[in-house]
């Protein structure tokens, strides 16, 4: 319960940021999660104990003096004189790599505590640089850190009583002489947007008309390819659900009077909360829009261009009712998510170490005789913590192989059904997040598990005294 508890507050946080991203309303985890998780965890710890406790009771007396001092005769053997003949590694090395064979039942669950624990990761370091990815593609502000805002447009304030305005085609040449006249500027393009009524859609359908080439805009592909031509659009996957049609098809747009044939080009990520979206050239909407004006210019700026002070020297060339905004991305606005999503993997590792570090200390006291043995014929107190601490290491090596493409394919999985439940697909720049050099580490990540939690009682191993480990019984 306690447990469930943090949950629901850890997850605050990770849910109004993930909401946020997508624009969607507010996410909250669901009532029947906080009763069945604590559910499920006292079942699955009630089966654990019915698994031992059953395989207790079927023991007789002198099985069960027995059984907690050693394996069974000729479990591990075999692993032990095979290990034996690599001349390549110490022998206090392979007498801790074999030790996991003579315990099969044990090594496993140490195996999966590791697996889970590495598979954790690997999902979490994914999920934070997808969310990083989605708030950097639905902000565009890689690609178009200035907007200018013509007078009167969306967002535009007009600063006090003066002269009356010029024409909205003045104001635009204005604009286009401003951005051409700085060095720093790159590409622009005029934006139009507005929301419309379309027969057979229950909900306003927003409109983004660009005045000329816009590829470069940031807006990431899902399927298809961007827009060319007047007969072409592209939309986003709320279009889609709400028209039945596909990327290829064509479809005609009714509003009012106007009927317009388009054929859809490509599915665009943009979930605009849920609302269908189509994006196309200014001449295309304009036939289904004719209110359809420019209100904006969108501007992607030459590398190592401060976005900052060039909107401010844009500002002073066209002055105050020209709205001149940045739109630089921050990672800050990801932090809380990022640093929550950092906690959640150290504690799932911490717990993975944790079954380790039990299962350690569980086998070094089993075999604390037989390293009293080892430590009389002269194996010195490195050798000694090298035997318990190799013990678990093949076994972290392994999780961390088998959990790779565990953790990926939970990642490409969760991923969709996030924005499923925004009501958008998820481009394929969004899944493939892991770089080769990522997956090394995140592989030697079960190994770092393993270790850790082998550290205290090697190192307890190894303080032991000779004595001591031989009169141990």
């Amino acid at each position: 319960m306690a447990g469930a508890g943090v949950g629901n507050l850890l997850s605050v946080p990770l849910l109004r940021q993930t909401a946020q991203a997508y624009g969607m309303g507010a996410l909250a985890v669901p009532v029947w999660v906080d009763l069945v998780v604590p559910l499920v965890m006292l079942g699955l710890a009630g089966v654990a104990a019915l698994a031992i406790a059953l395989r207790a009771g079927r023991m007789s007396a002198v099985q069960a003096i027995a059984t907690g001092r050693a394996p069974r005769p000729a479990h591990g053997y075999a692993a032990h004189r095979l290990l034996g003949r690599v001349r390549l590694l110490p022998r206090p090395a392979t007498i801790g790599l074999a030790g996991p064979f003579a315990r099969p039942a044990r090594t496993a669950v140490t195996l999966a505590a590791i697996l889970f624990g590495v598979i954790a990761v690997t999902f979490a370091i994914g999920l934070g640089t997808s969310l990083n990815r989605v708030q950097a593609d639905l902000s565009h502000a890689a690609a178009e850190p200035v907007q200018v805002q013509l007078p009167g447009g969306p967002g535009a304030v007009i600063q006090g009583p003066g002269p009356a305005l010029p024409t909205l085609a003045a104001q635009e040449r204005a604009v286009q002489a401003a951005l051409r006249a700085q060095p720093g500027t790159l590409l622009y393009v005029a934006e139009a947007d507005d929301r419309i009524s379309v027969l057979g859609l229950s909900d306003q359908v927003s409109l983004v008309a660009f005045g000329g080439d816009a590829s470069w805009t940031g807006y990431a592909v899902i399927a298809g390819h961007w827009y060319s031509g007047t007969d072409q659009v592209d939309v986003n996957t709320a279009f889609l659900t709400a028209t039945g049609t596909a990327v290829g098809d064509t479809h005609t747009v009714i509003s009012g009077a106007r009927h317009v044939t388009v054929r859809i080009a490509g599915e665009i990520f943009d979930p605009a909360g849920g609302r269908p979206e189509i994006i196309a050239g200014l001449p295309t909407l304009s036939s289904v829009d004719p209110g359809l004006t420019v209100g904006q210019f969108d501007v992607s700026l030459r590398p190592g261009v401060d976005a900052q002070a060039y909107a401010n020297a844009v500002g002073a060339v066209l002055g105050q009712n020209y709205s001149v905004q940045t739109d630089v991305s921050s990672s800050s606005e990801f932090v809380i998510v990022v640093g929550l999503i950092a906690t959640l993997t150290l504690l799932l590792m911490a717990v993975a170490g944790l079954g380790v570090l039990n299962t350690v200390v569980l086998q070094t006291r089993e075999r604390v005789h037989d390293l009293g043995v080892f430590k009389a014929i002269g194996m010195t107190p490195r050798q000694t913590m090298a035997v318990v601490v190799c013990s678990v290491a093949g076994i972290g090596l392994v999780a961390g192989l088998i959990a790779i493409p565990a953790g990926i394919a939970l990642h490409h999985y969760v991923l969709p059904v996030m924005g499923h439940a925004a009501q958008t697909d998820v481009p394929a720049s969004i899944l493939s997040v892991y770089q080769p050099w990522e997956l090394v580490l995140l592989a030697l990540s079960g190994l770092v598990i393993a270790v850790a939690g082998a550290l205290l009682p090697a190192g307890w191993a190894a303080r032991t005294r000779t004595a001591f480990a031989l009169r141990a019984e």
